[in-house]
């Protein structure tokens, strides 16, 4: 397979920032040698998205979409560069920077499996939903509204990004480790038809049979699935360089196993990860935890 690994180190769309580091820190960690050892073909691009440095840029005048300027013209470039890679054959591999990316690497498949007529499923891997909009936003942080506004919700300038409209149908999305959910995107959440497996249903039924469930649920609705890979999933206490950290997440094991059922599925053609944080990380075990993910993903086996 040729991966094309896209460095998009937006560090807009958060509070806390230092995921502008996180691509580097990810291909420091060893992601493209250890991609290679596995048969693909690598191909790396270092932020094309010509990024402004954090401190120069135009954090705007809507204090419930900061940094909507920037963030618009970045993500619009991503769709761009993702929609060349699929079209071209390749699986796209973002490496964020902060979740905001996602407005992006969906516009982009969207342009692509839209015009072939493939129904596009999303993996949200998250401690969050990230499904505000400007009317529910506690914080005005777009990290926390790009999946809402990539199904069609919120802000007109985020759903039309690249292309009018939305870029997943809802129904076609598929949360895994969510456990921190504010009151107006969890009644979105339910409005719009979002599947949500959270914490506490692991924790009732099993990560075995929360996974049954999950592949049952792409096999059923979609043709093609993007993963979306946010690095606080996991428990901070195994992943402590990211952001937004949450107490009870999914422990390592249980995120590696997770990428090997998605790569048995053989549906899944693009991944973005997210949310890595060197400044809060300890020996870069976060970053190395995100190589070990996507190398499961991508054809890894223990034996």
């Amino acid at each position: 397979m040729e991966v094309h690994i896209l460095e998009a180190p937006l560090d807009f769309g958060g509070m806390r920032h230092g995921s502008d580091m996180g691509p580097s820190a990810i291909r420091l960690a060893g992601l493209r040698s250890k991609l290679e050892d596995l048969g693909h073909k690598v191909i790396l691009t270092r932020n094309s998205f010509n990024i402004e440095p954090q401190e120069f840029a135009d954090v705007g005048t809507n204090p419930k979409a900061k940094y909507l300027g920037p963030i618009v013209r970045t993500c619009s470039s991503i769709a761009d560069e993702v929609s060349s890679v699929v079209k071209g054959g390749g699986f796209p591999l973002l490496l964020g920077g902060d979740h905001s990316i996602v407005l992006g690497s969906l516009a982009g498949l969207d342009d692509v499996y839209r015009e072939s007529g493939k129904r596009l499923g999303v993996l949200y891997v998250d401690a969050h939903g990230d499904f505000n909009t400007v009317d529910t936003t506690p914080t005005g942080n777009i990290h926390g509204e790009c999946l809402a506004a990539s199904a069609g919700y919120g802000l007109s300038d985020l759903v039309n990004l690249h292309h009018d409209g939305r870029k997943v149908n809802p129904e076609n999305i598929c949360f895994v480790g969510v456990r921190d959910l504010d009151p107006g995107e969890k009644k979105l959440m339910h409005e719009a038809g979002v599947t949500v497996f959270t914490m506490s249903d692991i924790d009732r039924h099993g990560f075995s049979a929360i996974l049954k469930k999950v592949k049952l649920f792409f096999k059923t609705r979609c043709d093609v699935v993007h993963i979306s890979f946010d690095m606080d999933a996991l428990d901070p206490t195994l992943a402590p360089g990211t952001g937004v950290p949450v107490p009870g997440g999914l422990n390592y094991r249980e995120g590696l196993m997770l990428m090997e059922e998605m790569c048995s599925l053989k549906m899944v053609k693009s991944m973005e990860i997210v949310e890595v944080n060197p400044i809060l990380d300890v020996r870069n075990q976060t970053a190395l935890m995100a190589v070990s993910l996507a190398t499961r993903l991508l054809g890894e086996k223990l034996y």
